[in-house]
């Protein structure tokens, strides 16, 4: 199994708890805690190898994925009541397939042989669209957009240092890990420690 697959079915599972986590929280039944744990899981990848022409689309190639996220949606449907705080599992499980499935962008990206900005792009869409139409979808706040966290940014800075690093080594561990690494560790440090980006702050015109 290669490098992008293993990555790939990391994201897609990550992503489907959260997706069947935010189903849960707005009282679905299976069948919705399926569609939207899919939706959630398949995303990014989708509009990834969509954008890059990559034929068939992953999950297309390959269903397996789509039993996965229906069978963590299966999962999160019977034990979701479980949980003590819904909302604290979902940011961190989503932190976690925010960085995973960057690393799977970037990795498709480097495996077409991409210029760099591609490269960057598809990390951050395979990262971010997922969660971002699970949450419009469900009529929830975007994490993507919530004010000055770091998402996107973490997202951002994750694929540029993969792409800075393959100018020095072309070990793919190295990279991606690099690249899974600090995505994780920015996006951690925005829910834990509140580390944002300055928002903008509007002012009255001068005369």
């Amino acid at each position: 199994m290669t490098a992008l697959a293993l990555l790939d079915y990391a994201s897609v599972l990550v992503f489907a708890l959260t997706g069947a986590l935010v189903a849960s929280r707005k009282q679905l039944d299976i069948v919705g805690f399926a569609f939207v744990a899919s939706l959630t899981a398949v995303g990014g990848g989708t509009l990834r190898d969509v954008f890059l022409d990559r034929n068939p689309v992953f999950w297309i190639a390959n269903p397996n994925y789509i039993l996965i996220a229906c069978t963590a949606a299966l999962l999160i449907f019977f034990t979701a009541h479980l949980a003590e705080s819904r909302y604290r599992w979902l940011t961190w499980l989503d932190s976690f397939a925010l960085a995973v499935a960057v690393a799977a962008g970037v990795a498709a990206a480097l495996q077409m042989l991409q210029p760099g900005p591609i490269v960057v792009i598809m990390g951050v869409v395979t990262g971010c669209f997922g969660g971002l139409m699970r949450d419009v979808v469900c009529n929830e706040v975007p994490l993507v957009l919530k004010q000055g966290e770091l998402y996107v940014t973490a997202a951002l800075a994750g694929s540029v240092a993969a792409v800075s690093l393959t100018r020095l080594t072309d070990d793919m561990t190295l990279i991606l890990g690099l690249c899974a690494a600090l995505t994780w560790v920015l996006r951690a440090g925005s829910i834990a420690f509140g580390w944002r980006l300055p928002n903008y702050k509007s002012r009255a015109p001068k005369n």
